[in-house]
């Protein structure tokens, strides 16, 4: 049987590997709220964190100190758009970049480097176009 912190939990991760944005939780509350109308902010702070320590979800900070997240896992890179704010995936081969830029990293440094995140930034399509 699965208990309601479950189903809450699956409705969030459904939500998250159903859609190309990269909703805040307070996107993904709302959402899940047409589901689940009594769950709390709080529960899907909960649930997006244990999502994200138990590698089902990624987050994305950005530039203004929002947090956004990602059901996508596989390796990418993002743009944040400097006037709406919107947080597209770029769509390109990015292993080849994460390993050279973790090998410059670590010519100079005498830790261990395991990984990097890194985002674009500028104006989306849809910005460019509104002008």
């Amino acid at each position: 049987m699965i208990t309601k912190h479950s189903r809450q939990r699956e409705a969030i991760y459904n939500y998250l590997i159903s859609t190309h944005e990269h909703p805040s939780a307070e996107v993904v509350y709302e959402f899940v709220r047409k589901e689940f109308p009594n769950i709390s902010l709080g529960t899907v702070y909960r649930n997006l964190s244990f999502l994200v320590d138990n590698g089902q979800a990624v987050k994305v900070p950005c530039s203004d100190g929002t947090v956004h997240f990602d059901g996508n896992l596989m390796p990418h890179y993002h743009f944040q758009c400097t006037k709406c704010g919107r947080i597209l995936d770029l769509n390109f081969d990015c292993t080849h970049v994460q390993q050279e830029l973790n090998n410059a990293a670590s010519k100079n440094f005498k830790g261990k480097i395991l990984g990097n995140v890194s985002y674009f930034y500028g104006i989306c399509t849809n910005c460019m176009d509104s002008h």
